[in-house]
């Protein structure tokens, strides 16, 4: 895993030559968007509907089950993203789409997505496949910039900056592993609770997913000022098995950063140990990725720590041949 990590930028760049390279056709009347995927397949999803929320005119949805929302219709965009191209709950989804004549672009390394999609002729764009999925949200991320940027939803350049985010990368990779180092060993043996100040919630997901894949670890997360109506109250005892980490960007807005200086207090005072990580770059774009490198490496930092291998999801890989029996 962490020579995937290592080789996160040319896989970026790899991103960027498949997303020039993809042939799309334009999507007419689109009144919504949905990307239905799961795991290390849907969270660029979730990452997309953050950063263009202030830009996109249509709503972007995330679905993350067997069923469609009951208002996909022809006016819909289905992006179908499914990295090995056989995940159960994203076949049916697909299925649904086309029963209700959804426009549908896929985002897949073959499998029956592939398949069903050369059966129909939809727009589909391949990315490589053999690694596990989680380590690859850079090819699926990026196609996902290349669909919506191509029909017109944002006017931002987001492939741009994904050019720009490699350079970034490239020229923090040494202090991002430094860093990282001294975060595993924080988290090492605790509970990590993950916040984020409302603008990267999506990057914040994708920590939590790293930690339980690669650290075999639990943890949770929360955004504020969400979690100031509820998880707040939860703060009442000393608990030193919590390791607070929060992800932090320039974009966070100035109450939002307000209500993270008054809870901070709280934390220190109930944990001993809170970390804050703070995005570099200049734009989302660049400072999502920046999150997302930082947090894949503390991840197997963790793994390292605990002499596991960072790869293996044997629990997962059990439970689809369970499944696979009915």
């Amino acid at each position: 895993m962490k020579t995937l990590v290592e080789g996160f930028t040319k896989q970026l760049q790899e991103a960027l030559d498949i997303a020039n390279a993809a042939v799309l056709t334009k999507k007419n009347n689109i009144q919504n968007i949905v990307v239905t995927g799961l795991g290390g397949s849907g969270i660029g999803g979730t990452i997309l509907s953050e950063l263009v929320q202030s830009e996109c005119p249509v709503p972007i949805i995330i679905n993350k089950d067997y069923f469609l929302p009951e208002f996909v219709n022809t006016n819909s965009l289905v992006v179908i993203s499914s990295y090995s191209g056989n995940t159960e709950e994203t076949l049916s989804a697909m299925k649904q789409a086309i029963d209700k004549n959804a426009q549908i672009v896929c985002i897949t390394s073959g499998g029956e997505v592939k398949a069903i999609a050369e059966k129909h002729k939809f727009d589909t764009i391949i990315i490589p496949g053999g690694n596990p999925p989680r380590s690859c949200i850079g090819y699926s991320l990026v196609q996902l910039f290349k669909i919506v940027q191509f029909n017109g939803f944002v006017k931002t350049d987001l492939l741009n900056q994904v050019k720009e985010s490699i350079s970034l990368l490239d020229n923090e990779k040494e202090a991002i592993k430094v860093e990282s180092a001294i975060i595993a060993k924080k988290l090492l043996n605790k509970m990590p609770v993950i916040y984020s100040l409302g603008s990267c919630e999506g990057a914040a997901v994708r920590f939590r997913q790293q930690i339980n894949e690669n650290s075999k670890m639990l943890c949770w997360h929360h955004t504020l000022p969400e979690m100031n109506h509820n998880e707040l109250v939860g703060w009442v005892e000393k608990n030193d098995a919590l390791a607070v980490v929060t992800f932090r960007t320039s974009f966070d807005y100035e109450r939002t950063i307000k209500r993270y200086d008054i809870c901070k207090t709280l934390f220190a005072k109930y944990s001993n140990s809170v970390t804050d990580i703070t995005a570099k770059g200049t734009s989302k774009v660049e400072q999502f990725f920046y999150l997302i490198n930082i947090g894949d490496w503390i991840s197997c930092y963790i793994a390292d720590l605990k002499n596991i291998d960072a790869v293996e999801v044997n629990v997962i890989t059990n439970l689809k041949n369970e499944l696979a029996k009915s």
